[in-house]
């Protein structure tokens, strides 16, 4: 086992709920587990299993961190992850400034300020959950992604599993996720573009061209715009995705406006777009509002 350790200095208002509501969902912890003020996350790194090991309570200001690989650790690859999983694409500010007078999201902000937007490890990795959370509720899908990690992962030598990277998942026979619960729709979607990342037909480097990543995305059957931009947000951390295709944050559009119904995709798509180059976050404090007491 080899282990690379290092300092990530944090934001002034660094909000580790953040961070620790998103990778925490699962509650069987089979590849993410929270303990106290530290947390331990497995990825597969260039066919290495790797854990990223974050501790916020150990030093303010900092993530202490560590990576420990099963083999050679890619250094750069795995510091970029811990970027993506610690939130710090997406700097909270420029929204927060730009709706100051805002009197639709000036009141949500007040509540939620230096909200962050946390991303997956990987591109793959938000993508491949995209696409398992469709159309399905939360508990649902955190299942079904428990499943996948169990039949495409690996188990670190902790013992902790592994997200799996595409080259894991295109060895995967269709029946294996259908057997456990996946729908064939949903499996052959997934399959799909874990075969194309694999095959180097589809480019999800993080400096790769987004327009065209998206434009490609978008051609794979079983992908549409919602998929695409939550990869573009958990992903890559862009910063002005368009949510207009998720259902709760046209919900919260709704309740924003005091309306008894939500808005169909053109409302929202024309709400949100008032919020350019901002919509990422517009989307991030609709959510949040979904869970804030009312007044």
């Amino acid at each position: 086992m080899s282990r690379i350790e290092l300092a990530i200095e944090l934001p002034p208002d660094y909000r580790r709920q953040d961070l620790f509501g998103f990778h925490g969902r699962d509650a069987e912890g089979l590849a993410e587990r929270i303990d106290g003020e530290r947390i331990r996350k497995g990825v597969m790194v260039d066919g290495v299993p790797t854990v990223l090991d974050i501790d916020l309570g150990a030093r303010p200001g900092q993530a202490l961190c560590s990576v420990d690989a099963d083999g050679d650790p890619a250094a750069e690859q795995s510091q970029e992850m811990l970027r993506n999983v610690l939130g710090l694409r997406i700097a909270p500010e420029p929204f927060e400034a730009a709706v100051a007078d805002d009197p639709l999201f000036a009141p949500l902000v007040a509540r939620e300020r230096g909200l962050r937007v946390i991303q997956s490890a990987t591109v793959f990795e938000a993508l491949s959950w995209a696409i398992i959370g469709q159309q399905i509720n939360l508990g649902f899908a955190i299942a079904l992604r428990r499943t996948f990690i169990s039949l495409a992962g690996r188990a670190h030598a902790s013992g902790l599993w592994c997200y799996p990277e595409a080259g894991d998942a295109a060895r995967l026979d269709l029946d294996a996720l259908t057997s456990r619960k996946f729908s064939r729709a949903k499996a052959e979607t997934l399959l799909r573009l874990a075969r194309l990342v694999d095959d180097g037909a589809l480019d999800l480097r993080r400096d790769a061209d987004l327009p065209a990543v998206s434009a490609r995305l978008l051609a794979v059957k079983g992908i549409g715009p919602w998929t695409v931009n939550y990869a573009l947000l958990r992903g890559y951390g862009f910063a002005d995705c368009s949510l207009e295709g998720d259902v709760a944050v046209r919900t919260a559009i709704g309740r924003l406006l005091g309306s008894a119904e939500r808005p169909n995709l053109d409302e929202a798509a024309a709400f949100l777009a008032a919020y350019r180059p901002h919509r990422t976050m517009a989307a991030a404090h609709l959510w949040a509002s979904l869970s804030q007491t009312a007044g």
